[in-house]
């Protein structure tokens, strides 16, 4: 119904509006006009105009030399801050659960710690298969999983350096599959930096295979951890998983914004 001021109630108001304001200068990086603004917010100009002002004003929008209003510095400066201080698995962890519905199977997201892997989250499927005995905090040896080789891959750029980390320790045999041997670890690495994933091929656990790839959330090039789709091989074949890699990094990319 009309109000005083001329608007209808399905219009956005007050603090709604400035709200709405900001979500169309986020969408049009590179700006729009008054008329733009108004047209987009489905109110008059003047009091789009003065929610433009606010927000000048607190520094979340600002004007370039042709008029046009963009999101201002500040804003950006308090959306990325807060962003860089979240925890690694409070933000990967909304794509493990679209990959955990979209797959029907268990994800995970870990760090590499030394020789071991680190598990930060994990996320079941919604219903329907089995869950993994893997926790939240539990460790596994990094040459055994897939998440593990994978950050390997990228700690270890070379056939030399791999030679050297072995001779460290030992490798575990975790399972009768479990790649134990400098010539075999060396190929393994060198396919997972070929083909920018890893597999886990029954390595660490009899039944599950699992395919990882890097995340990368606080540099372009040095992988902050690893995301991996998990399954137990009689029901999903780690054929199968590789045929979805395509799909597993388009959800990635969409969740960080980048293009698929």
């Amino acid at each position: 119904m009309p109000r005083q001021d001329g608007e209808t109630s399905d219009r956005p108001v007050g603090a709604e509006r400035v709200l709405v304001i900001l979500r169309n200068l986020a969408e049009h990086p590179s700006g729009l006009t008054l008329d733009e603004v108004a047209r987009a917010c489905h109110s008059p100009k003047p009091t789009v105009h003065r929610g433009l002002g606010v927000l000048k004003t607190a520094g979340f929008a600002s004007q370039d030399r042709a008029g046009r209003y963009l999101l201002g510095d500040e804003f950006l400066r308090l959306a990325f801050a807060h962003h860089e201080a979240r925890p690694d698995d409070v933000r990967v962890r909304p794509i493990l659960e679209e990959l955990a519905t979209t797959f029907g199977e268990t994800t995970h997201y870990a760090v590499l710690d030394g020789r071991f892997v680190v598990y930060r989250s994990k996320v079941d499927p919604p219903a329907g298969a089995i869950k993994l005995t893997s926790t939240i905090g539990g460790r596994n040896p990094a040459h055994s999983t897939g998440v593990g080789k994978l950050l390997l891959a990228y700690a270890l750029p070379d056939d030399a350096a791999v030679r050297r980390w072995m001779e460290a320790a030992p490798l575990e045999h975790k399972t009768a599959r479990t790649k134990t041997t400098a010539s075999q670890l060396c190929r393994d690495l060198a396919d997972v930096r070929r083909l920018g994933y890893a597999t886990d091929d029954q390595e660490n656990e009899v039944g599950v295979n699992c395919i990882a790839v890097p995340v990368f959330l606080t540099s372009p090039t040095i992988p902050s951890g690893a995301i991996s789709v998990s399954a137990l091989a009689y029901r999903t074949p780690l054929q199968h998983l590789i045929s979805e890699i395509a799909a597993i990094r388009s959800i990635i990319a969409v969740h960080q914004g980048a293009p698929k």
